[in-house]
């Protein structure tokens, strides 16, 4: 064989990541994968043996408020302050402060004066549209689910709705809408302390004919010899040792997960 016209060794393409995060605003924190003690607030003994709370604490990333800025809703109008501000400002829309220019310096032509809105009051009493800053992209086939984070104490005074968005296919602003329920207190937001967990989720999972495919099981006379099997193992076994070890799921679940990851 002509080692000379051998054909060149084909390079393996980049794996094609499953989210990610454009920061539009210099300033803001960059979003971070979420962690299993829910940001140092889980109990040590959840921490440690609760898998499936762990789990659903690292199930994401954390994204954080683009800077420092403060609510107040008197029951009909809402306000907005933060730090240099000369006082509070009623809130109708609000640019992120200094930001237009800053996006119109980078952007074509034709798309210079379309800064996305940084707040807004919408029509609803005491609800307002945040944009976090961040313009997400996921991987074909998957979409995002934008929640409050899994397990962190919910932010006092405001209720986070919670969205799907086909961010495969839909480019635009990573924004959340909440509900104030709290009049004439202010409300303040922390840039460093996360407000929102992100979720990559594949399309299928949501596909109606797969969530339409369940099974109601009566009574216990339904269950099938397999599932009192499973029960068994499960709750009895353990429970029925002389020396019962603690976190046995936990441990059996990171195990499958490191055989996964190999």
């Amino acid at each position: 064989m002509d080692t000379e016209t051998a054909p060149e060794t084909a390079v393996a393409a980049a794996p094609v990541p499953r989210i990610v995060f454009n920061r539009f605003i210099p300033s803001a924190r960059f979003p971070q994968r979420a962690d299993r003690s829910a940001a140092g607030s889980l109990p040590t003994r959840a921490f440690r043996y609760c898998e499936p709370v762990a789990t659903a604490s690292a199930f994401g990333y954390y994204v954080f408020p683009p800077m420092a800025f403060s609510l107040r809703w008197d029951g009909s109008a809402i306000r907005w302050t933060y730090p240099g501000a000369e006082d509070w400002m009623l809130l109708t829309v609000a640019q992120f402060p200094h930001f237009v220019s800053e996006f119109d310096s980078h952007a074509p032509e034709e798309i210079r004066g379309f800064s996305p809105p940084f707040l807004g009051a919408l029509q609803e009493p005491g609800h307002v549209q945040m944009w976090t800053g961040m313009v997400m992209r996921t991987a074909p086939g998957w979409s995002a689910l934008v929640r409050p984070p899994a397990n962190l104490p919910h932010k006092a005074g405001i209720e986070l709705y919670e969205g799907i968005i086909e961010t495969d296919r839909w480019f635009g602003p990573l924004i959340t809408n909440f509900r104030i329920n709290r009049t004439d207190i202010p409300i303040e937001f922390d840039p460093n302390f996360p407000l929102l967990q992100v979720q990559a989720l594949p399309r299928e999972a949501l596909a109606e004919a797969g969530m339409n495919n369940y099974e109601l099981v009566p009574d216990l006379t339904g269950l099938r010899p397999e599932d009192w099997d499973d029960y068994y193992d499960t709750v009895v076994r353990p429970n029925s040792a002389e020396k019962r070890p603690r976190g046995q799921y936990a441990a059996a679940a990171r195990r499958r997960a490191k055989g996964s990851e190999g």
